[in-house]
């Protein structure tokens, strides 16, 4: 127990005896102990209970409870990336069943830092925005509620958060609405940004996705087809390129969104091979994001790549679509727009050597291309269900022909974004 704790609860208690020794009546002792409560109650600890977490990789909100007002001071942390927030005298009452890692964190600690100064650190997976921290009181009215919005961002946009908090002197105010997604990345072709693509090979570990007739397994092929992909890019010598897996793991979808702001991506292209009750159905496919799909085909597919995570044991919880901020509106349309145009530009590189389905470009609500700020396009190579599409995705001069065509509609694109400032 810290000395000044100690010093006040004797103080205290001495004081009581005085007064019960004194044999004052019953009103006048009521008086009394009424005019040493503010002080016992400024030496006794706070009381931090009901710590709860909701959310997933790419935004968690965290809620503890407080028996009466704190003063939180916070800063940020790299290596690993952190919240830090400190707090008077407390005592954490928390179930650690609720402090176990889940989504945008990866562990919470707590406890005494100094004489009469506690520490509570959240830790998170990748670099993150404090979207909001405040202190409100209870709904119940007992007591207070610290309320934590933590949002996924890229490391550019986690340096210069570290980099405007060296600058304030014992500031530590949240960031606006206008911070909520960052800070504005420098543009492509700006020194020290280069042209960003993040590749997501489809599926992985325990979800192994479509299996052709002749034992093609989806999650192989997209890892093959993505790792070549990557090597003709960064071959180019003209971008950063990084991928969601290299190897054979599980990843959530929400992950796989949250790597790609991490990398501050200009474009992500998630990478499949799905099957279809009709075995003669086979061409490449290119989505984009929508709340309503372009047809029943394309609502199909994304209700079965929708339930990777299921498949899994992940509980999917139902989105909501509302936006309330017009800021973060206006990024998603023009996110939107910029996908729709790498679609087309993807299209027409590959309608001439690649074989595509009717209606090539199409439209779901697929969970894996909704990062508001990231251009987001998902390619289905072609059929596993199909003989001839399984054939052609298990031959490398075929994938290298496919990976030539993304490649060129990527270098398009790319000079799209950088000619408008995107």
């Amino acid at each position: 127990m810290p000395l000044s704790r100690r010093i006040a609860l004797a103080a205290g208690a001495f004081a009581a005896a005085v007064l019960r020794r004194a044999r004052l009546p019953a009103w006048a002792l009521a008086l009394a102990a009424a005019s040493l409560a503010p002080a016992a109650i400024a030496d006794t600890p706070l009381r931090a209970s009901d710590f709860k977490m909701a959310g997933n990789a790419t935004a968690m909100r965290v809620v503890l409870h407080f028996d009466r007002e704190p003063n939180p001071r916070w800063f940020l942390l790299r290596g690993p990336h952190r919240l830090v927030i400190d707090l008077t005298d407390t005592d954490f009452l928390f179930d650690a069943k609720a402090l176990k890692a889940r989504g945008l964190v990866r562990n919470v600690r707590y406890g005494p830092l100094s004489d009469g100064v506690a520490r509570l650190i959240i830790a998170a997976k990748g670099p993150f925005a404090v979207d909001k921290l405040d202190v409100v009181p209870d709904e119940s009215g007992k007591g207070y509620r610290l309320a934590i919005d933590l949002e996924a961002t890229s490391n550019r946009a986690f340096e210069q958060a570290l980099a405007d908090q060296a600058e304030t002197t014992g500031s530590t105010t949240a960031p606006g609405k206008a911070d909520r997604l960052g800070k504005p990345p420098a543009e492509p072709g700006e020194p020290g940004k280069r042209f960003t693509v993040v590749i997501d090979p489809g599926h992985g570990g325990i979800d192994g996705g479509a299996e052709g007739q002749k034992g093609t397994v989806e999650k192989a092929i997209t890892l093959t087809f993505g790792a070549e992909l990557r090597d003709k890019l960064v071959a180019s010598g003209q971008y950063d390129v990084f991928m969601t897996r290299d190897s054979d793991i599980f990843l959530p979808l929400d992950e796989r969104v949250r790597l790609a702001r991490q990398h501050d991506a200009d474009l992500f292209i998630s990478i499949h091979a799905d099957t279809i009750n009709r075995k003669g159905i086979r061409g490449a496919t290119v989505y984009t994001v929508s709340d309503k799909a372009s047809d029943a085909e394309a609502q199909a597919t994304a209700d079965r790549e929708n339930l990777s995570d299921a498949l899994a044991g992940i509980e999917i919880k139902q989105e909501d679509h509302e936006v309330s901020d017009i800021l973060v509106d206006l990024i998603r349309r023009e996110t939107h727009t910029f996908s729709v145009k790498f679609a087309r530009t993807l299209v027409d590189e590959l309608s001439p050597t690649i074989e595509l389905i009717n209606n090539p470009r199409r439209s779901a609500g697929f969970r894996v291309l909704k990062a508001p700020d990231v251009p987001s396009v998902l390619v289905e190579l072609g059929y596993l269900s199909n003989v001839k599409d399984e054939e052609l995705l298990r031959d490398p001069k075929w994938r290298a022909k496919a990976a030539d065509r993304i490649a060129a509609a990527v270098a398009q694109f790319a000079a799209i974004k950088v000619g408008t400032g995107g």
